[in-house]
């Protein structure tokens, strides 16, 4: 019970500024640490050290900084309510989802899937800190159904960029170093079905830098690509195209070429004027404004007010434009895709033959 108490008090005093500290602090906090019971030594804090740093590959950065936002708002909305976060009370916890759904104050109402994002990023705070949360906990439980039931919505699915409209896009880039870079991850993008990440992610060359997700290797037929993606390590085929103009592998032969890359991230920073390559890799947030912008340059649905033709495109729309415009069997869309299930990748296609096969005359009918 002695025991308990210490770790509750524990606990408690390093989340009562959780919206306030800095990462560095909320590291040492919630890091990986030494029993009590054991002295440090040379040899045990390095250890320390190596297992924080496995630990932070446990997820990807951005779900860390989704959590981390997840649990600064839950805190703040139990001090506001006169509670504490910890230990976990289910009954709290379904009030707070309730006010997510159907706010009391100017928010605005999340999503369904927002809402479960947010305790799932509650549910992995906890067990940080050395709790468990029951998400089956009728308190929990039941609100969340009852949430789901009242506000599901279908989900709004990005629009698919076509190959005419890739095509366009990258005519708008200019042929500048930075060009031939933009050039490049969209059509390495297109063609491989990749996420944001993905892209971002590739190295020159297998375990040249620690935050590597995989490398590329450029064959005579295309570019094989190896990720360490969502559901473990994959490759990835990315043929040749018909011309220069189109093909992925011949506009990442170019960007490498000029650029003089060959060893570390292959999708780098440039100079403002944008002829010169700087270390510091991209993140994923550029591939996202290069999607909008080259969408806006193409004027691609320059029917709609740019507000709303802004809204439709997404890194997502690459992957969607990939499984809609590949007229190939579905089996080999998946596979590029990386889909465990056909249904996801049919999630993705926005255009498909929907009526195939008619079970309705083959049972008789």
């Amino acid at each position: 019970m002695a025991t308990e108490d210490k770790k509750l008090s524990s606990a408690r005093a390093s989340t009562s500024d959780d919206a306030e500290v800095d990462e560095s602090d909320q590291e040492k906090r919630d890091g990986i640490t030494l029993p009590s019971h054991v002295a440090g030594s040379g040899t045990l804090d390095q250890l320390v050290e190596t297992a924080r740093s496995y630990a932070k590959q446990a997820a990807s950065e951005n779900t860390l900084k989704a959590y981390a936002k997840d649990w600064g708002h839950f805190t703040r909305w139990c001090r506001l309510k006169g509670t504490d976060p910890l230990p976990p009370s289910p009954e709290m916890i379904g009030l707070y989802l309730a006010n997510l759904a159907a706010p009391t104050g100017k928010a605005p109402a999340l999503s369904v899937s927002t809402i479960e994002r947010r305790l799932s990023g509650l549910g992995w705070n906890y067990t940080q800190r050395g709790f468990n949360l029951d998400r089956k906990n009728r308190h929990i439980a039941t609100v969340l159904a009852g949430i789901k039931r009242r506000h599901a919505r279908p989900p709004v699915r990005k629009e698919a960029i076509m190959a005419d409209d890739i095509l366009a896009m990258v005519g708008s880039l200019p042929f500048d170093l930075r060009g031939l870079r933009d050039r490049a991850i969209l059509l390495l993008g297109y063609a491989g079905g990749l996420r944001r990440s993905e892209i971002v992610s590739l190295d020159y060359g297998k375990d040249d830098t620690p935050d590597s997700r995989g490398w590329t290797e450029i064959l005579n037929d295309g570019a094989l690509l190896t990720l360490n993606a969502k559901n473990g390590w994959r490759e990835v085929e990315i043929g040749r195209g018909s011309s220069d103009q189109t093909c992925p592998v011949h506009a990442l032969e170019n960007w490498l070429h000029f650029s003089k890359i060959d060893f570390g991230p292959i999708f780098v920073r440039t100079s403002r004027d944008g002829k010169k390559p700087l270390e510091a890799r991209l993140t994923d947030k550029h591939v996202a404004r290069l999607i909008k912008q080259t969408v806006q340059s193409a004027g691609i649905r320059s029917d709609l007010p740019e507000e709303d033709r802004m809204a439709l495109f997404s890194g997502h729309s690459l992957r969607a434009g990939l499984a809609s415009s590949a007229e190939v069997d579905e089996r080999f869309v998946q596979k590029q895709l990386g889909h465990a299930l056909a249904e996801m990748t049919r999630r993705y296609q926005r255009r498909r033959d929907r009526f195939r096969v008619n079970l309705t005359k083959a049972a008789g009918l």
